[in-house]
């Protein structure tokens, strides 16, 4: 059975870890990006050469047209998407995150997915990020809620949906919000004494696509090192 994942803001950090593991355990993956094509592409480069099938794939997320022409073209591409991992988003002043309604997610999930949809959410859901970034953390904590208002509604309909929140995890979105030294600064708070990698959240993201969490929904898992 061909196994197609969506991976939304796959050309870097967790999502490119999350997209290149899911191939090696034989997933179909769709790499999505809003504007750096040069690292998407080297992610499916990287996917392909080492025996999997991805293709790239442009979108906006928050630009309702923009999803609708990306699943149409995954679908032509790929076939029906079995998988999904909502992992799009950015830290910065504003803290913009993937501005779709309830509704017409659910709409699109029930139309497009059948299987599982991972959200990628932050323990600053539970955290707060005061002095920082409040912003981001009240906007991941809607995805907690989202996540576990998804899966009740969809779990009769053979669909799970859980969440990853990892914690302080070294990739460039701490550059990007102005803070490259976010990780070293602050690792002291975390019980684990380190930042966590990309791969070690994509590892759980893997996990919670995969049949062997068949019977984990609505679960929102904590990947931060104890923080």
């Amino acid at each position: 059975m061909n196994k197609v994942l969506l991976v939304t803001g796959g050309s870097r950090g967790i999502g490119a870890a999350t997209a290149l593991l899911a191939a090696q355990n034989g997933w179909t993956v769709a790499v999505n990006y809003t504007a750096n094509s040069l690292a998407a592409d080297e992610v499916v480069r990287q996917i392909r050469s080492a025996g999997g099938n991805a293709i790239a794939v442009q979108a906006d997320v928050a630009d309702e047209a923009q999803v609708m022409r990306m699943y149409e073209h995954i679908d032509a591409k790929l076939g029906r998407l079995s998988g999904l991992v909502n992992n799009a988003g950015v830290v910065d002043v504003y803290a913009r995150v993937a501005d779709m309604s309830v509704a017409r997610l659910k709409r699109m999930f029930d139309i497009n997915v059948i299987g599982s949809i991972v959200n990628v959410s932050s323990a600053a859901a539970r955290l707060g990020s005061p002095g920082q970034y409040v912003d981001y953390a009240s906007a991941k904590g809607a995805i907690d809620a989202f996540t576990l208002g998804l899966a009740k509604e969809v779990a009769a309909e053979g669909v799970r949906v859980n969440a990853v929140r990892p914690g302080l995890i070294e990739t460039e979105i701490h550059a990007s919000g102005g803070l490259p030294n976010r990780v070293k600064d602050l690792q002291h708070l975390v019980p684990m004494q380190r930042g966590g990698t990309a791969d070690e959240v994509a590892q759980s993201i893997v996990w919670l696509l995969s049949d062997a969490a068949s019977y984990t929904t609505m679960s929102l898992i904590d990947v931060s090192g104890g923080r």
